[in-house]
């Protein structure tokens, strides 16, 4: 018997934040709240309209513990392509280190 993987309803986390202590940010964020399924880009896209640029400690101690699937990955080095960014524009965009987007390059192209 296979196990299911239970994943957080972020969309609906998200809604209560904003909707409670947010409300002013509400309509930002409507474009991203309107799709069934959010990603882990529109996680980050969330959280930068909700709490803007966090310092480079908060940044660093939040990304610690976030991760990235195959997809999400190749959407973000698909962005980095498309805006010809450098691994330290992309980097700082997704508060990344650069160390981490090259690894990323290595591994899926």
């Amino acid at each position: 018997m296979k196990m299911e993987e239970s994943k957080p309803d972020y969309k609906k986390i998200y809604e209560d934040l904003i909707n409670i202590k947010f409300p002013e940010k509400k309509i930002k964020c409507l474009s991203i709240l309107k799709k069934n399924i959010l990603s882990e880009l529109d996680i980050i896209n969330l959280e930068k309209i909700i709490f803007g640029k966090l310092t480079d400690e908060q940044s660093l101690k939040n990304n610690r513990h976030r991760s990235y699937d195959k997809t999400v990955i190749v959407k973000i080095l698909n962005y980095q392509k498309l805006h010809k960014l450098t691994n330290t524009q992309l980097a700082v965009l997704y508060g990344l280190s650069r160390n981490t987007v090259a690894a990323w390059k290595k591994k899926h192209f």
